[in-house]
């Protein structure tokens, strides 16, 4: 832990909207200063938490969330994959955990599982938790009954994200409602597995939309245990192929506001990083993110390279969470 003995910040679940904005508004070295106290008070800022994402099933989703080339609806070359076997996706594992990953994270893409599949699944949390790694998935949609399952297997994690604001929320997803992702996070919750849930900024959403979505997170009943804040990746072919690109900052912004609301949560910086330079990245870190997915793919896209991000984290002189 920081030697520098920082008081925790209370923990939150009552933020309104007019505090979360005028975070946002601060100068950016205020922002960050209050950001990295909020980090210092819950963990040491030397460490950083490492995931390895993959994919267990690619294309073909029902769903059309504007953003992902792996719907059925949009014409991205992506090829579709058949779900993996068990076998194959402990030897991935296996290989994470000794590249330093703590936490193998299995992704499908489902609107919601089904049974003979979510048989699969099962067993490959059963698998992965007997490597001693921490488990996460993100299947979609799920049932009391299938996340009860998920808990008796092992998991630790679910993965679920709010992807932006409610208000903005139907200009990027029509195949589901907002509520039903609260839904499946509130399963989740209830059985007492720990939740993964963030968003997406760089999608044609303004800065209300920004704060409303962490403000959303920052009042669930318990904040998620983990919190990706993913930049928007353009891929040919979705509708947001052509969005405008993200101002570097606001990214970190992004970071710093939910380090601040979420104190004790480890707070990822996620997807779009093979399009952040090194100095952008640690300007991200020191804003409070303390967690990475590390490996070359994340789902479908492009992720640094294991050596990139060594090579990075030693110059900054960060240390693996063990």
């Amino acid at each position: 832990m920081s030697t520098l003995n920082t008081p925790k910040a209370a923990l939150r679940n009552d933020w309104q909207l007019e505090e979360v904005t005028a975070l946002f508004e601060l100068p950016l070295n205020e922002l960050i200063f209050r950001a990295q106290g909020a980090l210092r008070g819950y963990f040491d800022p030397a460490q950083i938490q490492l995931s390895t994402l993959l994919n267990i099933k690619t294309g073909a989703c029902p769903e059309d969330c504007a953003y992902c080339p792996q719907s059925v609806r949009y014409d991205t070359g992506l090829p579709v994959e058949p779900m993996m076997q068990v076998q194959e996706v402990v030897t991935a594992a296996e290989e994470a955990k000794a590249q330093g990953a703590t936490r193998f994270c299995m992704g499908a893409a489902w609107r919601s599982p089904k049974r003979k599949d979510f048989e699969i699944v099962l067993e490959m949390v059963k698998a992965v938790k007997g490597l001693g790694m921490e488990t996460c998935v993100t299947l979609g949609m799920l049932t009391e009954p299938q996340v009860q399952q998920l808990k008796t297997a092992g998991l630790d994690y679910y993965n679920h994200n709010l992807d932006t604001s409610e208000a903005f929320y139907s200009q990027i997803i029509s195949t589901r409602t907002y509520q039903d992702r609260l839904d499946t996070l509130a399963h989740v919750r209830d059985a007492q597995i720990k939740v993964c849930a963030g968003g997406i900024i760089g999608m044609g959403e303004n800065l209300q939309d920004r704060a409303q979505l962490l403000l959303t997170l920052a009042n669930l009943p318990a904040h998620p245990d983990s919190v990706p804040i993913n930049q928007l990746i353009k891929v040919e072919g979705t509708p947001l192929a052509q969005a405008q690109d993200l101002d570097t900052f606001d990214m970190v912004r992004c970071i710093a506001v939910a380090r601040i609301l979420m104190p004790a949560s480890y707070v990822r910086l996620s997807a779009g990083r093979t399009e952040m330079s090194d100095e952008l990245q640690a300007l991200c870190l020191l804003a409070g993110a303390n967690s990475i997915f590390y490996g070359e793919k994340l789902l479908t896209t492009e992720n640094p390279s294991l050596d990139k991000d060594r090579s990075l984290l030693k110059r900054l002189g960060l240390q693996a969470v063990q």
